[in-house]
């Protein structure tokens, strides 16, 4: 199995492509995307990372709405695609997901942002999620689990 990391950038990656896909497409998509693989991935990796994009996929109301909310003067539209795909999958992380430590996600996140975003990606990335953070009781650099 790869790490946590890793499946967050595929998950990422799946996220950003949907995009630009209907929800039909994106079936096909995500079993075509491990073929694509420069690094193949192993079919657990592969089936987990497939399972935790169709979990964020789900929420996708809810989540852009808890965006949008705390994206203060932007839109779910004026937001870069590769940063609400990053924002997406934190958020998911931040409210769903118990076993991810806050501050993990905002951290993982950041670096994404850093990785794959414009220059000012990571500190807009880091401002949303600070927020929501904040509204769970917690520093943006904690690493303990909720609970």
């Amino acid at each position: 199995m790869i790490g946590r990391s890793a499946i967050r950038e595929h998950v990422f990656v799946l996220l950003f492509e949907s995009m630009f896909s209907d929800k039909e497409e994106m079936k096909a998509q995500v079993g075509s995307y491990f073929d694509c693989l420069d690094k193949p991935i192993d079919e657990e990796s592969a089936a987990y990372v497939g399972f935790r994009f169709h979990e964020v996929e789900e929420r996708l109301p809810e989540i852009d709405a808890l965006i949008e909310e705390k994206s203060t003067g932007w839109k779910i539209g004026r937001i870069g695609k590769v940063e609400l795909s990053i924002l997406r999958l934190a958020v998911f992380e931040i409210i769903y997901d118990e076993a991810v430590p806050v501050g993990v996600a905002i951290n993982e996140a950041v670096e994404l942002a850093k990785k794959y975003g414009q220059e000012q990606a990571g500190a807009f990335v880091n401002g949303v999620l600070a927020k929501f953070a904040k509204e769970n009781g917690e520093e943006a650099d904690k690493s303990e689990p909720r609970k």
